[in-house]
């Protein structure tokens, strides 16, 4: 398997030989993306669609989950709070395909959601390298998990994401485990 912990796209390149921040930001992202992608290593469709503990969870669903939550997230640093909705208006439908987003259903390909995921990877990347600013912020979407009235920088945005996909690089440890036995570390 390569090592993703280190710069492997043009902008995560670019922004390693412009140091810093940025770069230090796109190492912690790409580091947990590795071990993310790295639990789904030599599973058929079958296995990355199966469910293995009492959740809802498997591990293709939680690939194709963190690539939208990634895609999100970055446009919402780019257009604001408009861009993720509103999720106090969301109905029932719109709750069924938020929860989609944690199944690898019917014609996805446990390929497919690693290509998408990489592709959300890539655009997240290029925008931490050509954002003029890290400390332009934009009001949070109206949430009941949101603080009202509060902003999110994209420092903050991106320290999110480094920590959800962690989050999520665990309980995909835990659904391998369950899986096979395999773990991704021990």
């Amino acid at each position: 398997m390569t090592d993703t912990t280190t710069a492997t796209t043009p902008e995560q390149a670019a922004a390693a030989a412009a140091g810093g921040e940025r770069a230090e930001l796109l190492e912690a992202l790409g580091k947990q993306r590795h071990f993310l992608r790295f639990t789904t290593r030599d599973l058929t469709d079958e296995q990355a669609g199966r469910r293995t503990t009492v959740s809802e969870l498997c591990l293709g669903g939680l690939i194709k989950h963190v690539a939208s939550v990634e895609r999100a997230w970055t446009a919402f640093i780019l257009e604001g709070p408009s861009a993720m909705g509103d999720f106090t208006t969301m109905t029932e439908a719109d709750w069924e395909r938020r929860n989609n987003d944690f199944r690898l259903l019917p014609g996805e390909t446990l390929a497919g959601v690693l290509e998408d995921y990489a592709e959300a990877a890539r655009r997240t990347d290029e925008l931490v390298a050509v954002l003029p600013d890290l400390d332009a912020s934009q009001p949070l979407p109206k949430a009941p998990w949101f603080e009202a009235s509060a902003r999110w920088s994209a420092r903050r945005v991106l320290l999110h994401l480094i920590a959800e996909t962690a989050q999520h690089a665990g309980h995909a440890d835990i659904l391998r485990e369950a899986l096979d036995g395999s773990k991704s570390m021990g």
